[in-house]
């Protein structure tokens, strides 16, 4: 039977043979890592990368990477660039060929192909001896001596070695391109990684009211204000800046201390130097300063006036947190 314990220990050892191979892969490269490279960086062209089986896999997701980090790229299963999908290569591309052995029949078949039309070809394979190696022009070596698989059989660490030196690739043609994070921004409009790159605090604040009192507002319009524009605060403001600051905890904090709050004004349970941000911040800024501060709310200004808030919902409802 099954143990947890054993359950782990598989998991763990997988992990480690792993990691294993990944950390061995710096003493296989060689110049032809830093000539393709070159090669990719100089390229007029894309980069075509080819596969089959689980290293086609492997070739979609280093393509996804290559693609957002500035160097053009187009997946080509291996089986179908020999059925009519040739055609994906143009004069100037660059093509990267991904296989374990090297020696699968569709590569055969496909590496002359690709020789015949002066492309110049790069391999990942675990076999700078196969087929495959042999006809690149250069050759990234992903060897690995052992499947995690225990009948060394599935692709596993083999595919991680890929994946890895894919990576490696990416990571050097971003720097090459001194490709900024306002680079990446412009590739991942959507979801949270894209915002977290490109959105600021004046976009969320936008949408939201912009509750404001006077130090002699009464508490009743204090309560009025903030229930109305529905963000749990208002700021307290004099000649549009802002002096001042109250929260539900503030209202709630008086509540529990003074029984006749009737005379009471926004200056007398008002929080001094609240934590404002700029406008123009990125929202990835206000939520560092709230967290940091322990706070749900920051009062925005732009140019030192007042111009509304935001909240740790807005942050939240837009996935930077």
């Amino acid at each position: 039977m099954t143990t947890s314990n054993s359950i782990i220990k598989i998991a763990k050892d997988t992990i480690n043979m792993e990691s294993q191979a990944i950390a061995n892969l710096s003493n296989l490269l060689s110049d032809d890592f830093s000539k393709s490279v070159d090669l990719i960086y100089n390229s007029k062209g894309r980069v075509i990368i080819t596969g089959i089986g689980k290293s086609a896999i492997i070739a979609n997701k280093i393509v996804a990477t290559l693609n957002s980090t500035g160097t053009p790229s187009v997946f080509m299963h291996a089986a179908d660039a020999i059925h009519g999908d040739l055609g994906l290569i143009l004069k100037d591309d660059v093509v990267i060929c991904i296989s374990k052995s090297g020696n699968t029949p569709e590569i055969k078949v496909l590496v002359p192909l690709i020789k015949n039309g002066s492309n110049k070809m790069i391999a990942i394979t675990g076999n700078k001896d196969s087929f495959l190696g042999q006809n690149a022009d250069y050759v990234l070596n992903t060897f690995v001596e052992k499947e995690a698989c225990p009948n060394n059989l599935a692709p596993t660490t083999s595919t991680t070695a890929q994946l890895v030196m894919g990576d490696a690739l990416a990571v050097c043609l971003l720097e090459l391109r001194g490709f900024s994070s306002n680079d990446f921004a412009k590739y991942h409009p959507g979801g949270a990684l894209g915002k977290k790159l490109y959105l600021r605090v004046s976009d969320l604040s936008a949408i939201n009211q912009k509750p404001q009192v006077t130090k002699d507002t009464t508490i009743k319009d204090v309560i009025i204000e903030i229930s109305e524009k529905m963000l749990g605060v208002t700021a307290v403001v004099e000649n549009n800046k802002v002096v001042g600051i109250i929260t539900d905890g503030d209202l709630r904090r008086m509540l529990s201390k003074s029984e006749d709050f009737g005379n009471l004004t926004a200056k007398d349970i008002m929080g001094a130097n609240p934590k404002t941000i700029d406008n123009n911040a990125m929202a990835v800024d206000a939520m560092e300063l709230m967290e940091t501060n322990d706070i749900s709310q920051l009062l925005v200004e732009e140019n030192g006036i007042y111009a509304g808030v935001v909240h740790l919902h807005d942050l939240i409802k837009e996935g930077i947190i």
